[in-house]
């Protein structure tokens, strides 16, 4: 009897999930559980909803299991889809399917378990939306990418104002200012202000000497006027 050839189909729903190849790899353990000594032709991993019917790399798993007569397996069933609708299509397909913790399973079984899934996620989308609705009343603000956006260019900004004030309040960098106003008076050249910031021990907050170009961003900085 001619042994049949294995196509395997993957499924993992996040992104996080492929970076860190959580869930592929069990799934890969559970079919080479299955399939003993035997090989897959091919292996195909696909990244997405399990509610969404829309799967170009099952697709092509289905396309190259009609070309090399092969059998499309699956770990587990709740990895293939929890929508009735994607599900009967797709059991209805010339693709012979086998769940490797379901190999028994028959087309009526398969829609059965298929139904209670979507429900289950029916029920678990519901409430999700019911606690939104909850929080709403009470005057929870749901949020939204643009507040979020908003949140944090405000943030930023009083970051920028804190550091700011604390540079003004800072000992050190109330002399520089001041030298540097003198400096402003006197008509100093900014190679000229530079080195005798340098020349008086003052450093920059990388910890080296200034130069002409630092020294003109210090006088726009605190509003030192460059003449």
């Amino acid at each position: 009897m001619k042994r049949k050839n294995y196509v395997a189909y993957l499924r993992q729903s996040t992104m996080k999930q492929e970076i860190s190849g959580l869930g592929v790899e069990a799934q890969r353990e559970i079919i080479r559980n299955y399939l003993k000594d035997r090989k897959t032709v091919a292996e195909y991993i696909e990244t997405e909803s399990g509610r969404k019917s829309d799967r170009p790399k099952l697709a092509e798993a289905l396309e190259l299991c009609r070309k090399t007569n092969s059998v499309l397996i699956v770990a587990k069933l709740d990895r293939l889809s929890r929508n009735v609708a994607f599900t009967s299509k797709l059991l209805e397909s010339d693709v012979e399917i086998v769940f490797c913790d379901f190999p028994e399973a028959n087309k009526l079984v398969l829609h059965i378990i298929s139904s209670i899934a979507e429900y289950e996620a029916g029920l678990i989308s519901q409430r999700t939306k019911q606690s939104l609705k909850a929080k709403k009343s009470r005057g929870y603000k749901l949020g939204k990418s643009e507040n979020l956006l908003n949140k944090l260019n405000q943030a930023v900004e009083n970051s920028n104002k804190t550091n700011h004030q604390k540079a003004l309040d800072n000992p050190n960098n109330k002399r520089a200012i001041a030298l540097l106003k003198n400096l402003v008076k006197e008509e100093r050249s900014l190679s000229e202000m530079a080195r005798i910031l340098n020349s008086e021990g003052f450093l920059t907050s990388k910890g080296c000497q200034f130069r002409a170009s630092q020294v003109s961003i210090l006088l726009k900085r605190y509003n030192l006027k460059e003449d």
